[in-house]
């Protein structure tokens, strides 16, 4: 399995002023964010606004990222559904484009039980070569994929981790401990990541590394090499950062942040919007605190 980085980011997706995916945006941004610390990307994910993408345009944005990308980082295509046929035949769709590797949300909505949960993603896995990440995410999914279910989930070879945003240390402590070996714990939550990896986690699947990828990326190695107090001084120094860019859902702050910065991606598709000025003006006094590390050119 090709590595796929212990710094990925939940991209966005560009969006035009007539509100199309703007793909020439989408191929510089990727290529801006493995340049600013980020080594792996999902695309078409919660952040990448998929409820609003069709698949045509999310299986294009795939190919077009990943063409743009190259050997540069992994590309992680986000083809998780609520319809385990539905999810089925788009991860089918994006192997043939080449990407490397999916993410696989919890279903939404129709709140399946776990044995459902466990049947649903050993289906998907077993219908691809991908390598599989598993996406927890309760707060928007409902439903909560427990850590007996991960762990038996992790015995299934290309189940190959989980992006956990769930915020339940204890659960979380348990998949680490008692899923099989080599099975990998990404952080779901910036604010988690640091705590997260005292608990044995890989990395973090980042918002905030549209902004502070280097920064994000210093803290993650400086832990990993032993450098906890580097660690947690920039974890300390980010969370304003990080709790700002959640003020209101995501991703219409981090949008907000990158066109202020310089990196133009267009406004939210409805039924998400611009923010309003109150929030503007909240998000841009954190953001004039902090460097950013994003290249614009």
């Amino acid at each position: 399995m090709k590595e796929l980085g212990r710094i990925i980011t939940a991209m966005v997706t560009p969006f035009d002023k007539k509100g199309e995916v703007d793909y020439a945006q989408a191929k510089k941004l990727a290529l801006a964010l493995l340049s600013s610390g980020s080594e792996g990307l999902v695309i078409a994910g919660t952040t990448g606004e998929s409820p609003t993408l069709i698949h045509e345009e999310e299986l294009r944005l795939f190919a077009e990222v990943k063409k743009a990308v190259g050997n540069k980082g992994s590309v992680i295509a986000g083809t998780g559904s609520n319809s385990t046929a539905e999810a089925l035949e788009f991860t089918k769709g994006a192997e043939k484009i080449g990407v490397d590797a999916c993410l696989l949300v919890v279903p939404y909505y129709n709140k399946p039980t776990q044995d459902g949960l466990y049947r649903h993603f050993k289906a998907i896995a077993e219908s691809t070569s991908l390598p599989c990440i598993l996406y927890n995410v309760p707060s928007r999914t409902i439903t909560n994929l427990t850590a007996e279910t991960t762990i038996k989930l992790s015995r299934i070879p290309n189940i190959v981790g989980i992006k956990e945003a769930s915020g339940n240390m204890e659960q979380i402590t348990k998949i680490i401990g008692e899923a099989r070996e080599g099975f990998l714990v990404w952080s779901g939550n910036d604010s988690d990541t640091l705590p997260m990896l005292s608990l044995g986690a890989y990395g973090v699947i980042s918002v905030a590394s549209h902004l502070v990828g280097k920064q994000i990326n210093k803290m993650v190695y400086s832990f990993v090499k032993g450098d906890t107090k580097t660690a947690a001084e920039i974890h300390r120094h980010l969370l304003p950062l990080v709790n700002v860019l959640f003020v209101i859902a995501n991703p219409v702050p981090v949008k907000y942040a990158l066109s202020q910065v310089g990196f133009d991606v267009g406004s939210p598709r409805p039924p998400l919007y611009e923010t309003d000025t109150k929030t503007a003006a909240i998000i841009s006094s954190v953001l004039r605190k902090f460097k950013t590390d994003l290249p614009l050119k």
